[in-house]
């Protein structure tokens, strides 16, 4: 009898496992994510159905569902996005010592609404045929007059440089980074592209020498082409140091599973994720525990603006407005 009742108990532990489901709300490409989704069903019977889109969508449905919406997380590309998600009061605190504990205070929400789960580094790339790594130094010297059409950029549209010069606001204040963004525009090579692949593309190519990119997107190309003529420099490691940002995620205001939610977060942190969700796309780990990607590895190591990635949202408008106001598009 006693064993019956153990076995009844233990079938419908498992069935409830299986019956729980995590809805994600996510802006990471579905090739990048999904397998972290399905190792973690594998471990622990939880489904996770995620809604796969852009952030300015999502955000946008999160805000009209309301207290109806089905979603528990909502993940992100960029700190930025966290940051407006929060202040859209569409996330709600929590407390967890498996995340402080994993997840460095520079990559998270003081108040503990969203956490970093990766991280990447936004830094400058150079044509190894026409410039020397000691011509480079820091994002403000690429303003100078002798990078005058040798840079490529991204859109001032994209929320990656938008958080950048967010930062720099914040760490050299905006009239110093007015004349950074100025001196960057009278650089350019040719207009800015749609992403990050056309620029480090185009530095191949020898349409221009210096480029801004995520490593990660350069981690991509040089996977399908080792013989890519293009390396990292890390930025400013005279200064702040090289400027970081984040993909992460938080428990949804009106999650309807909020406790497995946080459970899957925890789990994102954990080690053994970390070492798939870094190393799927070619990033770092959020958690300093885990070893980046051998690859990654190889391109060097180097020292982090520790400013916390939260300004990325905080100062996110007066960063859109003083690119506006230099021409920069």
């Amino acid at each position: 009898m006693i064993k019956k009742m153990l076995l009844l108990s233990l079938l419908a532990t498992s069935a409830a496992a299986q019956a729980e489901t995590v809805v994600v709300y996510s802006s990471r490409a579905e090739q990048l994510i999904r397998p972290l989704f399905d190792a973690y069903t594998r471990d622990t019977g939880v489904q996770v159905k995620v809604v796969f889109d852009k952030d300015g969508p999502l955000l946008a449905r999160l805000r009209a569902e309301g207290s109806n919406s089905p979603a528990d997380i909502f993940l992100s590309v960029d700190a930025g996005n966290l940051w407006q998600a929060e202040d859209m009061d569409l996330l709600q605190p929590v407390q967890s010592t498996v995340l402080a504990n994993n997840i460095p205070a520079n990559l998270r929400d003081p108040a503990q609404h969203w956490f970093g789960l990766s991280v990447r580094a936004r830094t400058i790339f150079y044509n190894k045929n026409t410039v020397k790594p000691a011509q480079l130094s820091s994002y403000q010297d690429l303003a100078e007059p002798k990078w005058k059409g040798r840079l490529c950029l991204r859109s001032s549209k994209n929320v990656y440089n938008q958080s950048l010069i967010a930062t720099m606001i914040a760490d050299i204040g905006p009239v110093k980074t007015q004349r950074m963004v100025r001196g960057w525009v009278d650089n350019l090579a040719t207009a800015p592209f749609g992403d990050d692949n056309a620029v480090l593309e185009a530095i191949a190519a020898g349409q221009c020498d210096v480029g801004l990119a995520n490593t990660y997107y350069y981690g991509r190309l040089v996977h399908k082409n080792p013989a890519l003529p293009v390396s990292p420099f890390w930025a400013d490691q005279a200064g702040k140091g090289t400027h970081v940002n984040i993909s992460g995620g938080g428990v949804v205001r009106h999650a309807k599973n909020a406790k497995g939610a946080l459970r899957l977060l925890e789990w994102l942190s954990s080690e053994k994720a970390q070492n798939l969700f870094a190393d799927v796309n070619f990033e770092y780990p959020a958690n300093p525990r885990v070893k980046p990607d051998p690859m990654v590895a190889a391109w060097g190591s180097f020292r982090h603006n520790l400013i916390n990635v939260r300004v990325a949202g905080t100062r996110q408008a007066e960063a859109v407005m003083l690119m506006d106001r230099v021409g920069y598009k």
